[in-house]
């Protein structure tokens, strides 16, 4: 098929020193080269060594030439790529400047003065180094409003748990994410069937659950994925959640006037609590002990056992409907908010109430 060897390399060998083209140079189309010969594929017959010798002659200054590879080439085939989380720091976060300064910094007295000047805001930190001035934690400055493409009321606003998201439960049961620096949308997701009325992280930030009108409760991951969802929780609207230190157990109100406690891994009521004699608008999960605080539409703020299920303790100390319960850091403290414009302070140790704080001119709706 190709010939006799020995004729093809007398016919084409040509002395060291000597031009490929000729030792002249001449002009005109070059002498025609040696013809192409077939390169043998990986499923072609082997041939026998001594015609491979003489069919791959070796040139006078250079080593053999490789053999052909019909599969050497590694990017024939699409390769996979490891799947890594990639890490993103802000460098700019008031609270990476806050770990740097308090290695050096004894109290509040070593702490840099805030000047009165857009540039000081580079050396503002968190609010938990102004534990001293708590004035710094209310935002003054209006910053930016962000429209949803669907119009419509937003009653819950909640922050993801690293800080750079913003979720808003709207009435049309949508939930909405918000880059929290740049302010744009980036996702929306239909979560529930009727408006969305509470929704809160664990303390673990690894879950979220959320209840709505229709009386449902659902748990969420961390990537917005719908795991679970328990559609009679409820017979009305859920109004407030909130998780026990341990993250095993959390609590729901609703305005079918009792306040539920829940086992979270089976999803599963464990207590009913009734004692209000209308809608439940708010309970709150003791920091340390399984203690619950609710108030509701009867102007009651409740103290209640979690593990017996029990009322333990009654204030009648506002004169409308209480919309907002929640402990203190330390849990001695109860602070509740009400639509007769009050705020106010209930020590759970002596039972008694230590403050009331006036001012608001319309609902106060949170604290």
């Amino acid at each position: 098929m190709y010939g006799d060897p020995q004729q093809f390399q007398q016919q084409h060998q040509q002395p060291p020193n000597q031009h490929p083209l000729g030792g002249d140079f001449s002009r005109g189309p070059p002498p025609p080269g040696p013809p192409m010969m077939r390169q043998p594929s990986a499923s072609s017959t082997t041939l026998a060594p001594e015609f491979q010798q003489h069919h791959h002659p070796r040139h006078p200054s250079g080593p053999a030439p490789p053999p052909y590879e019909a599969h050497g080439d590694s990017f024939a085939a699409k390769r996979m790529r490891k799947l890594t989380q990639r890490r993103a720091v802000d460098y700019t976060s008031t609270v990476v400047r806050f770990m740097q300064l308090r290695m050096w910094q004894r109290d509040s007295k070593d702490r840099t003065v805030l000047q009165s000047t857009p540039a000081a805001a580079i050396d503002m930190l968190p609010p938990a180094a102004y534990s001293d001035n708590p004035s710094t934690s209310f935002a003054a400055k209006f910053v930016h409003t962000s429209i949803n493409k669907n119009r419509c009321s937003i009653n819950r606003v909640l922050w993801t748990p690293t800080g750079r998201r913003l979720i808003t439960g709207s009435q049309s049961g949508e939930f909405t994410l918000w880059n929290g620096q740049s302010f744009n949308f980036e996702m929306i997701l239909q979560a529930h069937d009727q408006a969305i009325r509470s929704m809160v992280w664990s303390h673990n930030d690894n879950w979220m659950v959320s209840g709505d009108d229709g009386g449902s409760i659902k748990y969420w991951q961390n990537n917005m994925n719908n795991v679970k969802a328990n559609k009679s929780a409820h017979k009305e609207s859920v109004r407030d959640l909130s998780f026990c230190r341990t993250d095993l157990k959390f609590c729901s109100c609703s305005d079918d006037t009792t306040v539920k406690v829940w086992d979270f891994a089976r999803c599963q009521e464990e207590r009913s609590l009734s004692g209000h004699g209308w809608d439940v608008k708010s309970v709150d999960w003791h920091p340390t002990k399984s203690l619950l605080v609710s108030g509701g539409k009867d102007n009651l703020v409740k103290l209640w056992d979690a593990k017996t299920g029990k009322e333990l303790c009654s204030f009648h100390g506002h004169k409308n409907t209480v919309l907002c319960v929640k402990w203190n850091q330390n849990g001695n403290w109860v602070l509740t908010a009400s639509k007769d414009q009050i705020i106010k302070l209930y020590d759970i140790r002596a039972m008694k109430e230590l403050e009331s704080f006036r001012g608001h001119r319309k609902d106060v709706t949170g604290n």
